[in-house]
């Protein structure tokens, strides 16, 4: 029986997932396999499955590679898979599935799936490592909630029969869609993930549409919606809710909208989006530069330098904007603009905090955000609305030196802040989340006790959402968190558990879902009681979903085996 990753420490798994020595030589001949844990898409033509390499000394090359047998024992349901191919690599030893080489070909016919596969050839092993790559490619209908898996048995050259190490495997490849990949829709890229629920159960995904570059703003960027009604299964095509075309007169790549944020009212039928949208460029020395045509080249961002400054003008700071939905996210009001009413005149910028906001047990509605304050430095906070989003307010700083965060509300019915904190970049042994608590909608800020302890981050946004679900007639309550578990580098995207309100995030309760490295945003939501669904930056797609039963995170008579 394999044991699922997310049962064991991070260093323990990097040590068994990785290259390890084959069990058989044959005359200076030997195979090695790695399979990674990383998502395999509905929606792509090619997923990466497993890894073999072939190492000759100088007396064996020229050595004839013949078969290579494959296993797919572990995987749930074959009807879930359409073909399989294998690629011969030659001395390639990173490829990335999303994007092959010209000089890759595949070695022998694709297979379709079996208990076993055959790949038959011929290939000339080079002197040194020589490498394979098994991918696969989803039916449209795949289980999200099923697993696949691969090994390989045995490899056949000229000079005889390779058996790769036979060690248990620790992992298995989940299920996901490619909802966005680069160039769809003819966008450049597509980034800053949220995800809510309706009160419908219907999905609703959104993210920047960055149509022309992967960069920040400003950009001709818009905000995109997705809706899925059949539990993520299958998306509807991409809507704007948010696009401020050509206002003022300024070309589309000057009037760009971005990171997003998604509340849905639990207690009527209204959806909130909120934007940031940037009109024209503001130098770093904070003049807003006139003239500008579709020709300029003139960059800024609000976070550099004074790209967004004190004032409520759009030739003096970021506007802050929010739309509503009434009919389950079809179709978004015209924005209104909340800059005027809600920021303070000195604050160099106020903004929304990209994820999902929250509707309280009182009704409150809360959306997280972020800003400057009247010196520019960065702080994040909350902005709230008591009569159903008539009217909002936004509370005092939580911190400073922080930006992007996510909030929800806890047991006693006070509200956690996780933050990203920009003091994380600093090289020191020193890092994690900040995490502040209110009780009293932000007017006062009490600093958690695993503030920058115990959450490690690379400096990246992150997700937390608050689960509730019945279990032998008792409501049960978790918080959930996702972000990149490294230090350095937005690699290793990880849901954690805490099954006591923040105190503790034990990591039995973490779920590996994708090692490789992509942008690392993430924002998770309820799917339905017994399962979580994720929105996220992944190493193999722009925007991919995924969604995990409960029983599998918490371990409660579940295995995917």
């Amino acid at each position: 029986m394999k044991t699922i990753n997310h049962l064991l420490p991070v260093w323990l798994i990097l040590l068994l997932t990785g290259f390890c020595a084959s069990s058989q030589v044959i005359a200076g001949i030997q195979v090695v396999q790695r399979q990674r844990q990383l998502p395999l898409l509905k929606g792509k033509a090619f997923n990466e499955m497993l890894r073999m390499e072939i190492t000759t000394d100088d007396v064996t090359a020229g050595t004839t590679l013949r078969e290579v047998v494959i296993s797919t024992a572990g995987t749930t349901d074959l009807n879930d898979l359409d073909s399989f191919s294998l690629f011969w690599c030659g001395d390639h030893s990173e490829i990335n599935a999303t994007a092959i080489p010209a000089d890759i070909s595949l070695f022998g016919k694709p297979a379709q799936p079996a208990a076993k596969l055959r790949f038959q050839g011929t290939v000339r092993l080079a002197a040194g490592k020589n490498h394979l790559l098994l991918g696969v490619k989803l039916k449209d209908h795949a289980n999200l909630l099923h697993f696949a898996d691969a090994s390989c048995e045995k490899i056949v050259t000229s000079r005889g029969t390779l058996k790769p190490a036979g060690e248990e495997k620790q992992i298995v490849q989940r299920f996901g869609v490619a909802l966005r990949q680069h160039g769809d829709d003819g966008v450049h890229t597509f980034r800053i993930p949220g995800l809510a629920t309706t009160n419908a159960g219907t999905l609703l995904a959104i993210y920047d549409a960055r149509r022309t570059s992967a960069r920040d703003l400003q950009g001709d960027i818009d905000i995109g919606v997705q809706r899925s009604t059949d539990g993520g299964n299958s998306w509807k095509p991409m809507q704007i809710a948010l696009d401020r075309g050509e206002w003022g007169g300024l070309p589309q790549k000057f009037n760009g909208v971005s990171d997003a944020c998604i509340l849905v009212d639990k207690n009527s039928d209204n959806i909130f989006l909120a934007g940031l949208w940037m009109h024209g460029v503001i130098d770093p020395t904070g003049r807003w530069r006139e003239g500008l045509t579709a020709d300029s080249t003139v960059w800024n961002h609000q976070w550099r330098d004074k790209g967004s400054q004190p004032g409520f003008g759009v030739k003096e700071t970021s506007q802050f904007l929010i739309t509503r939905s009434s009919d389950d996210g079809q179709t978004w009001s015209d924005p209104e603009n909340l800059t005027r009413v809600c920021k303070p005149e000195s604050w160099w910028l106020w903004a929304p905090a990209p994820g999902n906001g929250i509707t309280l047990a009182d009704s409150t509605l809360v959306f997280p955000t972020q800003g400057r304050d009247e010196t520019g430095e960065p702080f994040s906070n909350i902005t709230f609305s008591q009569d159903g989003g008539k009217t909002w307010t936004t509370s005092r700083p939580a911190t400073t030196n922080t930006t992007e965060c996510a909030v929800a509300q806890l047991s006693d019915g006070s509200l956690m802040l996780n933050i990203r904190d920009n003091r994380n970049h600093s090289k020191t042994r020193t890092n994690g989340r900040s995490v502040a608590v209110t009780s009293d909608l932000g007017q006062t800020w009490t600093e958690h006790p695993t503030s920058r302890t115990t959450l490690t981050e690379p400096v990246c946004m992150a997700s937390l959402f608050k689960h509730e679900f019945h279990q032998d007639g008792q409501k049960q309550t978790l918080l959930l968190f996702s972000n990149p578990n490294s230090r350095e580098g937005r690699h290793q995207m990880t849901i954690k558990i805490s099954r006591d309100d923040g105190k503790t995030w034990p990591p039995e309760y973490w779920l590996l879902l994708d090692e490789g490295t992509g942008r690392g945003y993430s924002s998770l939501t309820a799917v339905d009681e017994q399962t979580i669904g994720i929105l996220y930056e992944s190493s193999q797609a722009d925007m991919v979903f995924q969604k995990i039963s409960l029983h599998e995170i918490l371990k409660e008579g579940h295995t995917p085996f």
